[in-house]
């Protein structure tokens, strides 16, 4: 069901985008005017897109309801964690690791001699 509506989705993305472009620019909102003329001229054509546009436009917030809608009845009552099966560690002063010292904390001490760059043979 969940593919299904989102393979819908997707398309209904696909075609807002196409509707959308074929559309005339009536106000040069990128400040490219559109004069150019062809099939897709007049007051009629106009409507017909904008009216697909809303159509469009409505089913795409349905379906994107109906995914959130899908999403949450899937995931609700349990956690990722609770999904992988792996038992909660238990919070004991045992698994606690100890404070290393500082002495730990610096590097080895190396001799005089000791190249600090291998050198390649």
């Amino acid at each position: 069901m969940e593919n299904v509506v989102l393979i819908i989705h997707l398309l209904l993305a696909l075609g807002l985008i196409a509707v959308v472009l074929m559309q005339r620019s009536e106000g040069g909102g990128l400040g490219m005017g559109g004069g150019g003329g062809g099939a897709m001229t007049g007051r009629a054509a106009a409507t017909a897109l904008g009216k697909l546009t809303w159509i469009l436009a409505a089913c795409f917030i349905v379906t994107s309801i109906t995914l959130t809608i899908l999403a949450a009845q899937k995931s609700s009552g349990s956690s990722v964690i609770d999904r992988l099966g792996v038992p909660a560690p238990a919070s004991t002063e045992e698994n606690t690791p100890a404070i290393p010292s500082a002495d730990d904390l610096l590097p080895p001490a190396q001799g005089d001699n000791a190249p600090l760059i291998p050198q390649a043979d």
